[in-house]
C-alpha cells in the first residue's frame, strides 16, 4: 500500500523519500514497529510515526481558524477527535492553546471499524436471499466478495438517502429487496454503542465531560453515516464541524507535520506537538501472596511523553542465579493479553544472594517510541541497561529477503511456502549493554546526546549514562532541542521507591528454578542474558505468530 502511495505521488510531485506515517492512536508498539519497517520497505524515510487523532487536530486548527497564522489561539480549545475509520475506531481529547497541541487521553477499538458495518449489511442480503431461494451467497468466494462490494455502495447510499433498493444475483438466481437508514441503525446499534464506549474511557481518562468540550471533529469516512453523527451530535449538545473532509484531514495534517520536522531549527510556525502512550508499559513479576505471574506498571497509558518511572522490586528466592525482566505492553493486572516487547537476564549473581534482594527497575519511554530500561541490584552492585527502539527493525537480510518477495508479487501459492515464523520480528530491537562498575568507564551525563528521533536505517544504540542506578532519586532528564517540543512532566519524576511486600512483585529467576547448581531449562537460550562481567552475551529471542499472526483478545 505505501510503494503504491509513493508511486502515486510522484506521478504528481515527483521522485520523493521523506514520509510521515499517520497509524491509529491505539496501535501497540509491534504494530507501530511493522509500520515503521513497511515504510523502510517502500523505499521511504519516515521522519516518523504520528497519531491519526493528532494529524487531523493540526487539519482542523490551521485550517479552520482557530489558529491563527502564526498558530497562537485565542483560548484554550479542548477537542475530541473521533476517529472511525475503514477497521479501527479511536477517540482522543486533545488540548489546544499558544499553539501547543498536547494529547490528554486517548483509547480505542483495533478491532471495530466501517468493514463491520458492511458485514450487517452483507448479512441483511445474505439471509433474504437464503430465505427466498435456500442458498447462502456467503459460502461462495466469489459471491462474498460481491456482497461486500454491494455492501459497501449501499452504505454510501445511505448516507445520503433514506431507502436504498438492492439488486443481487447469484447462481441464475436473482433478489430485489429494500434497506432504510432507520433499518440500518438498528442492526448496527451495538457497533455504534462500542464506539461511544469508547468515547467514554477517554472522557473519564481525561478527566472532563462532554460539556467540557469546545470542538467536536470527526475523522474517518465511516463518520458520515448520519447514526454517528446524529448520536454524537445528541450526546454532546454541539453542531459537528463539516467543512473538511474526514478522508483527507489526517492527511494534511501529516503534512504540516512533515514541514515542521523538516524545517528543523528554521520552523516558525510556533507549533508543537506532545502526546501519550496509548498502552500501559510494565514489568511482568510474581505476586507474593499467590506465586502466580502479576503485571506491576511503571508508566501507565495516557502518560505525557516523555516519561520516566522508577519501582523497586525484590528477588523472588533466595541463592537466586539470574534475575527475569519482562517488559510487557498493555493487559490485565495479571499479564493475560499483555504484549512482551522485551526481556533481558541479570545474570551472575553471587552465592547466597538472599530472597528479597532489592532490585531497582528505571523506565525511560521517549516519544519517538524508544524505551530503555535500567536496572540495578544495588546491594552487590550488579547493573544493567537494555534500550528497545521502533526504528531498529528487520535486519539488513531480513530487509533483502522482503524485498524480493514483494518484487516478485505476494501471491497465495508463495505465502503458504513460507515458515511459520516469516514476517514476524521482535516487538523492538534490544540493545544489551553490561553497564561497568568502574567510574572511569563511565560516560558522563554532559556527554550523552541521544537521538530521540528513534530514526533512520542503523539501529540506534543509546550511550551509556553516568546515572548511579544505586541511588533511585531521579534527576529530570535533558532532552534535546527539537520538533515537537517536549517536557518531562513532573509526576513522573519519582523519587526514592521503597518495596512494599503488599504492594510490589517480585522478580523472579528464569525458568523453574532460579537457584545455583540447577540447571538451566532448554529454552533459556533464546533469552538475552546480560553477564555482569563486563561481558555481553545477547541472543535473539524466536519469533511466533507468522505472516499474520496478530490474534483477537
Amino acid at each position: 500500500i505505501l510503494r503504491k502511495l509513493k508511486s502515486d505521488g510522484e506521478l504528481k510531485l515527483g521522485p520523493f523519500e521523506k514520509a510521515v506515517i499517520t497509524v491509529p492512536a491505539f496501535f501497540n508498539e509491534p504494530c507501530r514497529k511493522a509500520t515503521q519497517d513497511a515504510g523502510k520497505l517502500a523505499g521511504l524515510d519516515v521522519l516518523d510515526i504520528i497519531n491519526a487523532p493528532t494529524a487531523a487536530a493540526i487539519t482542523y486548527g490551521v485550517e479552520q481558524g482557530f489558529l491563527s497564522a502564526d498558530g497562537l489561539t485565542d483560548r484554550c480549545e479542548t477537542v475530541l477527535v473521533y476517529d472511525l475509520g475503514g477497521g479501527t475506531v479511536d477517540g482522543t481529547v486533545m488540548k489546544i492553546e499558544a499553539g501547543n497541541f498536547e494529547t490528554v487521553a486517548t483509547a480505542g477499538d483495533v478491532y471495530l471499524g466501517g468493514i463491520d458495518w458492511d458485514s450487517r449489511i452483507v448479512d441483511f442480503i445474505a439471509d433474504a436471499f437464503k430465505a427466498e431461494h435456500g442458498i447462502d451467497p456467503r459460502d461462495d468466494p466469489q459471491a462474498a466478495q460481491e456482497l461486500l462490494r454491494k455492501a459497501n455502495q449501499t452504505k454510501h447510499a445511505l448516507t445520503q438517502r433514506e431507502s436504498v433498493t438492492i439488486a443481487f444475483g447469484h447462481a441464475n438466481r436473482r433478489l430485489r429487496t429494500q434497506i432504510t437508514q432507520d433499518e440500518f441503525s438498528q442492526r448496527c446499534a451495538d457497533l455504534l454503542e462500542r464506539t461511544l464506549m469508547t468515547v467514554g474511557v477517554v472522557l473519564d481518562d481525561a478527566k472532563i465531560q462532554w460539556s467540557d468540550l469546545t470542538r467536536l471533529i470527526l475523522v474517518g469516512g465511516s463518520t458520515r453515516m448520519p447514526m454517528i453523527r446524529d448520536e454524537l451530535e445528541r450526546l454532546s449538545g454541539m453542531e459537528l464541524d463539516r467543512s473538511l473532509s474526514p478522508d483527507e484531514a489526517v492527511s494534511h495534517g501529516a503534512a504540516l507535520y512533515a514541514g515542521m520536522l523538516l524545517a528543523g531549527k528554521n520552523d516558525s510556525s510556533g507549533i508543537s506537538v506532545s502526546n501519550v502512550n496509548s498502552h500501559d508499559l510494565g514489568v511482568l513479576a510474581v505476586d507474593p501472596k499467590t506465586g502466580k505471574p502479576r503485571r506491576q506498571i511503571m508508566i501507565p497509558r495516557n502518560s505525557r511523553l516523555p516519561a520516566r518511572k522508577t519501582v523497586r522490586f525484590r528477588t523472588h528466592g533466595d541463592n537466586q542465579a539470574n534475575v527475569k525482566i519482562e517488559v510487557v505492553e498493555g493487559g490485565d493486572d495479571r499479564g493475560i493479553n499483555a504484549t512482551r516487547i522485551g526481556k533481558c537476564i541479570v545474570d551472575d549473581l553471587p552465592q547466597g544472594t538472599p530472597k528479597g534482594t532489592n532490585v531497582d527497575v528505571r523506565f525511560d519511554y521517549h516519544a519517538a517510541g524508544r524505551l530503555t530500561v535500567r536496572a540495578s541490584l544495588p546491594e552487590i552492585d550488579r547493573k544493567i541497561k537494555m534500550t528497545l527502539d521502533r526504528a531498529a527493525g528487520l535486519s539488513a537480510e531480513e530487509m533483502l529477503t522482503w524485498n524480493q518477495r514483494l518484487g516478485d508479487g505476494l501471491s497465495d501459492a508463495m505465502l503458504s511456502e513460507l515458515p511459520s515464523d516469516a514476517g514476524a520480528s521482535d516487538a523492538g530491537a534490544i540493545d544489551h549493554e553490561a553497564e561497568s562498575d568502574r567510574p572511569d568507564e563511565r560516560t558522563t551525563a554532559s556527554k550523552e546526546v541521544p537521538d530521540f528521533t528513534g530514526l533512520g536505517d542503523a539501529p540506534v544504540v543509546a550511550a551509556n549514562l553516568s546515572i548511579d542506578v544505586t541511588k533511585t532519586e531521579i534527576a529530570a532528564p535533558v532532552f534535546p532541542s527539537e520538533k515537537p517540543n517536549l517536557k518531562l512532566d513532573p509526576k513522573d519524576e519519582t523519587r526514592n521507591p521503597k518495596a512494599d511486600a503488599d504492594d510490589l512483585a517480585l522478580l523472579a529467576a528464569l525458568g523453574q528454578s532460579g537457584s545455583h547448581g540447577a540447571s538451566e531449562p532448554q529454552n533459556s537460550s533464546i533469552v538475552p542474558k546480560i553477564v555482569t562481567d563486563k561481558t555481553s552475551e545477547t541472543s535473539k529471542p524466536k519469533k511466533s505468530g507468522g505472516l499474520f499472526g496478530r490474534k483477537k483478545h
